[in-house]
C-alpha cells in the first residue's frame, strides 16, 4: 500500500513542480475584492473566516473549500450532509440518525464543528438558514482550534447585521416528499451607526421512509454596533428546536452489502425512534482597529443545549441461518451540555528589514458542564434489551408494544433502576495560548510557524459507581509552512501541523476504567501541494498528503508500559471551482483515500471504516439567457467497509462464514434549473438522484445501513428586496 501511495504522491508533486513552468509569463493581476462574482450570483468567496487572519485562500497552506450562502440557495441545500457530499476529501457518516457526523480525510468526527470560529460540539443537524458561508478546512487544524480538528474542521460564518442599508429576502419550498419549508433575512438600518438584522426559518420535515416526519424552527436575531472609528460590536442570540424521526437504516446480508430486498423497511419503533433538541445560543464579538496596522478581536459564547435521543435499531441478522428474523435493540440518552468560550487574539502587520509579517497572538477559555445518561430497554420476554421480531414491512412493534417472531405479546420498559446503562456529569477547563506568523520574506516566498498550547482539565463523574476520575492534559501543537510563488496567481506549499484528542473522547465520557492514564491520541499531518489561480475566476488546488494517528495502548507484556499504536491515511485531492466562460460556473472534486489500521502488536491489518478509495463531484451551473440557468452535477462514491474488523455468520451445516460488511460504490446524478422572473424573484427546481438510482451513502454498523433517496424534486420561490 505504502508503494503504490509513493508512486502516486511522486507523479503528483512531479507534476506540481512542472506546473509553474507551464504558467503564462504575463498571469493577471489579481483583484482586490474579497469575491469572485459570476452575473447574478457570488458563487466563490477568496476569504475564510476561521483563519482569523486576512489571508487569501491562494496563500493559505492546506486544502480548504468554501461554499456561499448563494451556492446554497441556488442548489436547494437544507442540510450539512448536502454540501459534505460535493466536497472533496470529506464524506458523510450517519451519525445515528441524529447528528452531524463527517468523515475528513479517514478521521470520522462529530464534534469538529465551529460556528464563527468558536466551538459547537454537541451532536445535533445544523441549519443553514442564517450562514454566510460554511468552510470546510482539511488536515489537522489544532493551532487555531484546540483538541480534535484531526482529520480536518468545519466552520458556519453566520450573517451579520449590514449598517446603512435595508432589505431583505426570503424562500418558500416544498419537494414531492412533502417536505416544507419558509426562511426570511430582514435587515434594518437604525441610524447611521447601527444595524440590526432577523434570520428565521420552519422546516416541514418529510423523506421516503415509513415514519418519518419532523419539525426544525430557527429564530436568529442579531445586532451591529460602530461604537466609534474601528470599533464594531457584534450581538446574536440563537433559538434551535429541532425534533425528527430516527432511521437507523437496514442490515446487511451474509455477502456484506445491504439486503436491497429490505430497502423499504424501516427497523425502528414508529413512536419511540425520536430525537429532540432545544438550545440557546448567544453570540457577541468585538473587534477594534488601535491603528491601520494592528487589530484585536474579543468573542464570547455561550450555549446552553437540552437533548434526548431515543430509537431502536437493527443489531442483529444472520441471512444463512434466520433470513426472516432480525434482533433489535436500543436506548435512551439525554444530554444537558453548557459551554462558555471567551476568546481573543490581536492581528498586527509589520516589517523587520525587508521581511513583513502578519503576526497573530490570542488565547481561549473553555468551561463545559455536560451531564448525559443512557438507558436501555428491556423487554418482558426477553427480559433483556434485544427482542427478535419477524422482518415484515411495518415490523410488528409500535409504541414499546409488539408481537416478537414467536408469536409472544412483548413489552418493553426503560427503567432507570434495572437498566441504566452509564450516568456521567462531566467538567471541563481549558485554557490555550497560540501564536502564528505568516512571513512574507520575499515577493515568491511566505513562511507560517506556529504553535498552540492546551492545558485541557477534565473531572468525570460516574454517578451509578460514585466514582470520580480526573485527568488534565497539556499539549503543545505546532504548525509550519511555506509557500512559493512563481507567479502572484500560484502557489506551491508544503507544511506540517500537529492535533491531539484526550481519551475522553469526542463527547467527554470515556475516561472509566484505565483510560484516564492513557495519553491523549496524537494526529500529525503533512501535505504538500499546488494553488493556481488560471483567471479571476477559476482556481484549482491539488494536495497529497499523510495523516498518521500515534495512539498510546497499555503494553500486553508489560501492563505499567504504553505501546505506541501508529495507523496512517494517506491521499491526494484535487479541487476546481470558479467561472469557466461566461456564464459557466464549476465546482469540482476528487479525492484518493488510502490507509491501514495498526493492531497492538504492531501488524499493518485492514483498510480502515468509511475510507472509500476514490471520490469524486462535479456540479456545472450554466445561465443560458440573462433570466433563464440550468444545472447538472454528479457525485461518485467507491466502496467503503462500514466497520474496522470482520463479520462472522453461522451456516445452517455448523459452518461458518467470515466476512465485511461493505457500502458498495454509487453513482448519483442531480439536476436544477431556475427562472429570474424579475431581479427580486427566482423560481426554481433541484431535481436529486435523477436516474432513481439504489444506493446506500453511510452507515453507523454492520446491520444500520442508510437508504438513499430515490428521484426526489425541491421547487423553491425566492425572493429579495
Amino acid at each position: 500500500m505504502k508503494t503504490r501511495f509513493a508512486r502516486f504522491a511522486l507523479l503528483a508533486t512531479t507534476a506540481m513542480m512542472a506546473a509553474p513552468a507551464l504558467a503564462q509569463d504575463d498571469a493577471p493581476e489579481r483583484d482586490e475584492n474579497d469575491e469572485i462574482i459570476v452575473p447574478g450570483e457570488v458563487l466563490y468567496s477568496n476569504q475564510i473566516a476561521a483563519l482569523k487572519t486576512p489571508t487569501e485562500i491562494i496563500d493559505v497552506p492546506q486544502s480548504l473549500t468554501i461554499t456561499t450562502q448563494d451556492e446554497i440557495l441556488q442548489r436547494g441545500w437544507t442540510s450539512i450532509g448536502q454540501i459534505v457530499d460535493y466536497t472533496p476529501g470529506v464524506n458523510n457518516s450517519q451519525g445515528e440518525g441524529h447528528r452531524d457526523a463527517i468523515v475528513f480525510r479517514g478521521v470520522r468526527s462529530t464534534a469538529d464543528f465551529f460556528i464563527d470560529g468558536v466551538r459547537d460540539d454537541v451532536q445535533y443537524y445544523r441549519g443553514l438558514y442564517n450562514l454566510e458561508q460554511v468552510e470546510i478546512l482539511r488536515g489537522p487544524n489544532a493551532l487555531l482550534f484546540g483538541r480534535g480538528g484531526t482529520g480536518g474542521i468545519l466552520n458556519r460564518v453566520t450573517k451579520k447585521g449590514t449598517i446603512g442599508e435595508t432589505f431583505g429576502a426570503g424562500q418558500v419550498a416544498i419537494d414531492t416528499f412533502g417536505e416544507f419549508l419558509v426562511q426570511g433575512d430582514i435587515n434594518l438600518a437604525a441610524g447611521d451607526n447601527a444595524a440590526f438584522r432577523l434570520n428565521a426559518v420552519y422546516e416541514s420535515l418529510n423523506n421516503h421512509r415509513d415514519f418519518y416526519d419532523g419539525e426544525r424552527i430557527g429564530i436568529n436575531p442579531t445586532g451591529r454596533l460602530q461604537l466609534g472609528e474601528g470599533t464594531v460590536l457584534d450581538l446574536s442570540y440563537e433559538y434551535a428546536d429541532h425534533e425528527r424521526f430516527i432511521d437507523r437504516g437496514i442490515p446487511t446480508g451474509a455477502d456484506g452489502r445491504p439486503v436491497e430486498e429490505f430497502e423499504d423497511i424501516t427497523f425502528g419503533d414508529a413512536e419511540l425512534n425520536f430525537t429532540k433538541l432545544e438550545a440557546h445560543l448567544l453570540r457577541a464579538n468585538l473587534s477594534h482597529e488601535f491603528s491601520e496596522n494592528l487589530k484585536g478581536n474579543f468573542a464570547a459564547f455561550y450555549g446552553d443545549y437540552d437533548k434526548v435521543y431515543s430509537n431502536f435499531y437493527a443489531s442483529g441478522y444472520n441471512e444463512l441461518l434466520t433470513p426472516d428474523e432480525v434482533t433489535t435493540d436500543g436506548y435512551i440518552d439525554t444530554t444537558q451540555r453548557q459551554n462558555l468560550i471567551l476568546s481573543g487574539n490581536l492581528v498586527g502587520e509589520f516589517e523587520t528589514g525587508a521581511i513583513t509579517h502578519t503576526l497573530i497572538f490570542g488565547g481561549e477559555y473553555i468551561n463545559t458542564s455536560s451531564d448525559q445518561d443512557r438507558i436501555n430497554p428491556v423487554w418482558d420476554q426477553t427480559n433483556d434489551d434485544n427482542e427478535i421480531f419477524l422482518i415484515e414491512r411495518p415490523l410488528n412493534f409500535r409504541n414499546g408494544i409488539g408481537v416478537n417472531a414467536s408469536g409472544n405479546v412483548t413489552t418493553v420498559a426503560f427503567d432507570p433502576a434495572v437498566s441504566l446503562n452509564d450516568d456521567t456529569r462531566v467538567d471541563i477547563d481549558v485554557f490555550s495560548l497560540y501564536i502564528q506568523d505568516e512571513i512574507k520574506v520575499t515577493d515568491w516566498l511566505n513562511l507560517v510557524v506556529g504553535g498552540r498550547f492546551d492545558s485541557f482539565d477534565i473531572e468525570v463523574n460516574n454517578v451509578p459507581l460514585a466514582e470520580i476520575r480526573t485527568r488534565t492534559d497539556e499539549e503543545f501543537s505546532p504548525r509550519g509552512g511555506i509557500i512559493f510563488k512563481p507567479l502572484e496567481n500560484i502557489s506551491i506549499y508544503a507544511s506540517y501541523s500537529e492535533s491531539f484528542l484526550p481519551r475522553s473522547g469526542e463527547q467527554f465520557a470515556n475516561i472509566n476504567g484505565d483510560n484516564n492514564a492513557l495519553d491523549p491520541d496524537t494526529f500529525t499531518n503533512l501535505e504538500a501541494g499546488i494553488k493556481w489561480d488560471f483567471d479571476q475566476g477559476l482556481s484549482l488546488t491539488a494536495a497529497v498528503f499523510d495523516i498518521e494517528q500515534s495512539s498510546p495502548q497499555p503494553s500486553d507484556n508489560d501492563p505499567e508500559t504504553l505501546d505506541v499504536i501508529d495507523s496512517n491515511i494517506q491521499g491526494f485531492e484535487l479541487q476546481l471551482q470558479g467561472q469557466v466562460l461566461p456564464g459557466w460556473f464549476i465546482s469540482a472534486g476528487y479525492s484518493y483515500l488510502d490507509g491501514a489500521q495498526v493492531d497492538e502488536f504492531g501488524n499493518e491489518g485492514l483498510r480502515p471504516r468509511e475510507l472509500p478509495e476514490n471520490m469524486f463531484s462535479v456540479w456545472n451551473n450554466v445561465a443560458v439567457t440573462d433570466r433563464f440557468g440550468v444545472g447538472l452535477g454528479l457525485t461518485h462514491q467507491s466502496d467503503s467497509f462500514i466497520t474496522n474488523g470482520n463479520v462472522t455468520y453461522d451456516t445452517p451445516s455448523g459452518d461458518s462464514v467470515t466476512t465485511r460488511a461493505v457500502l458498495p460504490a454509487y453513482t448519483r446524478i442531480d439536476a436544477a434549473a431556475y427562472y429570474n422572473v424579475s431581479d427580486q424573484l427566482r423560481l426554481q427546481v433541484n431535481i436529486e438522484n435523477l436516474t432513481d438510482t439504489l444506493y446506500f451513502p453511510n452507515s453507523h454498523s454492520t446491520h444500520q445501513a442508510t437508504v438513499g433517496a430515490p428521484l426526489n424534486a425541491r421547487f423553491a420561490v425566492t425572493a429579495r428586496f
